[in-house]
């Protein structure tokens, strides 16, 4: 959902008095609840939810957008029920890409105008949807909003937590496996940063797994990084200690597209992934990427249950700390 917002952003340029309302999983609507562009979140259920939940989420969403009238609907989603959503909501035009996988009638009937996806990373690829309104200027920047208070609320904790002076955040987690790095070479990395003087701060999903792991990099480290904010974090809050960071540390996850938005150095390491498509959206970024060490299978014979990450040494990461850092250590300071 992050990488939307430069298509809200060129949308509100274009149409600066109009209201822009976002369609999405409930569970993400916090990453886009402090975005000022935004007139109204709504939240679809998710695939954990029941079928009967789905079945009334998706009725009383429908009644809802239905009366909004619409002048214009964008749709980034290749789900099948987009469709059906898209025909019940009256709108003058609806746009949307051809996806590859949906080349039926019905589809390309649900839409007014179709274009064909383009740009090597997800940023273009979103904004290449717009091509039929032929807007000038578009705007490619990516927005993590967060509320003074959210920076406050994790200030705070910081203090409280001893920390003092410039901070690191990594985030070693992610939902699947094959893009996650060893523990332990976490605790190597995490080390030499404690060693160079500055204090690094863990963070993660609340998942017990997430939650496992984050105590597990912490038991292998010299001295125990500080980890209590892991899994306490809303998503605006999580974008407020990211910005204030000198550096973030992390593997494919939303934690590293918010600090991309946030505009923090990135260290980010990518497996069996394609890491030109989902890239931090950075021009201070030093990225990892495990086919430069050994060949990475296709996507379809990808194992989910390996960690492809494994091969890439903590030496080099390392190494691209200490290019990052003293770049922005001063700059940093002045938080205090």
């Amino acid at each position: 959902m992050l990488l939307t917002t430069p298509v809200i952003s060129s949308l509100k340029h274009q149409y600066p008095d109009a209201e822009i309302d976002v369609l999405l999983y409930q569970d993400t609507i916090p990453i886009l609840s402090e975005n000022s562009e935004i007139n109204a979140l709504y939240g679809i259920a998710g695939r954990k939810s029941g079928a009967i939940n789905k079945a009334c989420n998706f009725i009383k969403l429908l009644l809802k957008l239905r009366k909004n009238k619409y002048d214009l609907v964008v749709n980034l989603a290749d789900q099948w029920m987009v469709s059906l959503l898209v025909r019940a909501i009256p709108a003058e035009m609806k746009i949307s890409h051809q996806f590859n996988h949906r080349n039926t009638q019905y589809w390309r009937n649900s839409f007014t105008h179709l274009s064909v996806p383009e740009g090597e990373h997800v940023v273009m690829n979103n904004l290449s949807v717009l091509e039929p309104l032929e807007i000038k200027e578009l705007k490619t920047h990516l927005t993590m909003s967060y509320t003074e208070q959210d920076w406050k609320n994790i200030d705070q904790k910081l203090l409280e937590l001893g920390v003092h002076s410039s901070y690191v955040v990594i985030q070693p987690t992610a939902r699947q496996m094959f893009k996650c790095w060893d523990d332990e070479k976490f605790s190597e990395v995490i080390d030499a940063l404690q060693s160079r003087g500055y204090q690094v701060v863990l963070t993660s999903g609340p998942s017990k797994e997430d939650i496992e792991c984050i105590n597990n990099i912490a038991s292998g480290c010299k001295v125990k990084p500080i980890t209590e904010l892991a899994g306490k974090t809303s998503f605006p809050e999580l974008g407020a200690l990211i910005a204030h960071a000198a550096l973030f540390i992390g593997v494919d996850s939303a934690p590293m597209h918010i600090a991309a938005a946030v505009k923090t150095p990135i260290v980010c390491l990518f497996g069996a992934t394609n890491y030109v498509f989902w890239r931090p959206w950075s021009d201070n970024a030093e990225l990892f990427w495990a086919g430069d060490y050994e060949p990475m299978p296709p996507r379809d014979e990808l194992d989910r249950s390996k960690k492809y990450l494994s091969i890439i040494p903590a030496s080099d990461v390392i190494k691209a700390t200490e290019k990052l850092l003293p770049m922005n250590i001063r700059s940093m300071m002045k938080r205090y």
